[in-house]
C-alpha cells in the first residue's frame, strides 16, 4: 500500500474519522483530506448546543487536534473542495485547478441546509445554520439577550438553537409545518412533551405555520409574515428546515443516486474504486436489508471507520444501530434505533413522562427497534442490545422501572 494514494473528499467528521483510522490500522501510503472549509475539520452537534451557549471553544469541537495532520503525514487540504471526479482516470480536480490522482477516493461531502424561497432572506439579521462559523455569528446575536427570534423550523436543530436563543434571554417565536414539533421523528405524544418544555421556559409556537416572507427596514429583518396571516416582529431569523445530501459531485461522475449516494454495506459505491460516508451516503444496513441515510454525528463517526477499513481490504460492514442525542435547557435525551421503522408505532414508556425521566420504545412485531431516553444515564448499551439481538420481549417487564434492562438482554 506504499505506493497508493487515498483521498478524501470532505473535511468534516466522516472525513477525518477515516483519515484517522487509516493511520491506525496501519495504511502507509498517501492520505490527502480535502475540505471546503478553512477550518481544521470539525464535530457539528456542539455547534448547536454546548458551543453555541459558550460552555466550550472551538478546539473542543476538532475530530483530532490540528497537529494531528503533519505529525500523521495526512495532507490537509482546506478551501479549495473537489470540483470534478473522473472515475475512469482515478482523478480529481479542486476548485482551484489542482489535480490529484487516487488509488481509492472516499466521498465524505456532507449535507447542505435546504433553502426555502422566502422574500427578505437576504436581509441583515437572517442567516441559515450549518458551520462553526454559522455557530459563532449567532451566539454574537444571542449573547446579549433582548432580541426578538424567529425559528423557522420545528425539528432537532430548530429545537435546540430556539432552546439556546431563550436560555440567553431572547424572546422566541418558533413555526413548524407540522401540528406538534418533532412529531414527525418521535410520534406526537413525545412530540408534545418538548413542545411543552419549550412553552415552559417561554418559547411561543404558531403549528402548523410557514413563513411567507420577511419584512425589513434599512436592510435589517424586522418582521416575519406568516400564511395565517400573523406578522411576528423578529430581529434575529432562523431559517432551519432541514439539509439535502450534497451528491453534486457523485451526480456528474455519473454514481448511482438515491436519497443520497447509494453504497453497500462496506460503503463502496457504483464507481470502482469509490465509497461515500457520513450525511450524503444512502447505505445498505444488515440489520433492516434496506438503505438507511442517516444526517447524525454516529454515522458519520462510524462510517469513516468502515470507509477507512474497507479501503484497506478488510471485510468491514456499516452495521452498528444508529444513535444520535440533544440538549434542550435541562433536558438531555439519547435515542439508538431505526426511525424509519417505528413510523405509526406508538411507543410504549418506561418511567413518567410527568416526572421528567423515562425511556420510549418502539416496537415491531415484539421486537425493539428503537428506544429514546429522556434525563436517564448509561441505558443505551442495553437498549442498542435488545435492538441488535432482535428477540421479542415481554413489555410488562419492559415497561416496568423494577426489572433491569440487562435483565431483558439474552445471553
Amino acid at each position: 500500500m506504499a505506493n497508493e494514494h487515498i483521498v478524501i473528499a470532505g473535511g468534516g467528521l466522516a472525513g477525518a474519522t477515516a483519515a484517522k483510522t487509516l493511520r491506525a490500522e496501519g495504511y502507509g501510503g498517501d492520505v490527502t483530506v480535502v475540505g471546503a472549509e478553512h477550518r481544521t475539520p470539525y464535530i457539528r452537534p456542539p455547534l448547536s448546543k454546548e458551543f453555541l451557549l459558550g460552555k466550550a471553544d472551538a478546539d473542543s469541537a476538532l475530530v483530532v487536534p490540528g497537529d494531528w495532520y503533519g505529525e500523521n503525514d495526512v495532507e490537509l487540504l482546506l478551501g479549495s473542495p473537489v470540483s470534478r471526479i473522473d472515475p475512469d482516470g482515478h482523478l480529481v480536480t479542486l476548485a482551484d485547478g489542482r489535480r490529484l490522482g487516487y488509488s481509492k477516493l472516499l466521498l465524505a461531502t456532507g449535507a447542505r441546509p435546504r433553502t426555502i424561497p422566502l422574500p427578505g432572506v437576504d436581509l441583515d439579521g437572517v442567516m441559515m445554520f450549518r458551520t462553526l462559523d454559522d455557530s459563532l455569528r449567532l451566539r454574537s446575536l444571542l449573547k446579549g439577550g433582548g432580541r426578538r427570534v424567529v425559528m423557522i423550523g420545528s425539528g432537532w436543530i430548530g429545537m435546540e438553537l430556539a432552546a439556546a436563543a431563550r436560555t440567553y434571554g431572547n424572546d422566541v417565536a418558533l413555526l413548524g409545518l407540522e401540528d406538534i414539533p418533532l412529531s414527525a421523528a418521535i410520534g406526537p405524544e413525545l412530540g408534545l412533551y418538548f413542545q411543552r418544555l419549550h412553552e415552559d421556559q417561554g418559547v411561543s409556537f404558531r403549528l402548523p405555520a410557514s413563513a411567507v416572507g420577511i419584512d425589513g427596514q434599512d436592510g435589517k429583518a424586522t418582521a416575519v409574515r406568516t400564511n395565517t396571516g400573523e406578522m411576528l416582529p423578529a430581529d434575529v431569523v432562523i431559517v432551519a428546515v432541514g439539509v439535502v445530501p450534497d451528491t453534486a459531485l457523485a451526480e456528474a461522475a455519473g454514481l448511482e443516486i438515491r436519497n443520497g449516494i447509494l453504497v453497500d454495506a462496506g460503503l463502496w459505491s457504483s464507481a470502482p474504486d469509490v465509497l461515500a460516508a457520513g450525511d450524503v451516503a444512502n447505505a445498505l444496513h444488515p440489520f433492516t436489508g434496506e438503505h438507511h441515510r442517516s444526517e447524525h454525528w454516529a454515522n458519520a463517526l462510524n462510517g469513516g471507520k468502515v470507509a477507512a477499513k474497507s479501503m484497506m481490504g478488510q471485510d468491514a460492514r456499516l452495521d452498528v444501530v444508529p444513535y444520535f442525542y440533544t440538549d434542550q435547557f435541562s433536558l438531555s435525551m439519547e435515542y439508538s434505533g431505526f426511525p424509519s421503522l417505528t413510523f405509526g408505532i406508538p411507543p410504549v414508556i418506561r418511567g413518567s413522562l410527568d416526572e421528567g425521566s423515562f425511556i420510549a420504545f418502539w416496537l415491531r412485531e415484539g421486537n425493539v427497534v428503537a428506544g429514546m431516553s429522556v434525563n436517564q444515564s448509561r441505558v443505551q448499551k442495553p437498549i442498542k442490545a435488545l435492538i441488535s439481538n432482535r428477540v421479542p420481549v415481554d413489555v410488562a417487564k419492559l415497561t416496568d422501572p423494577g426489572v433491569p434492562l440487562d435483565e431483558l438482554v439474552p445471553g
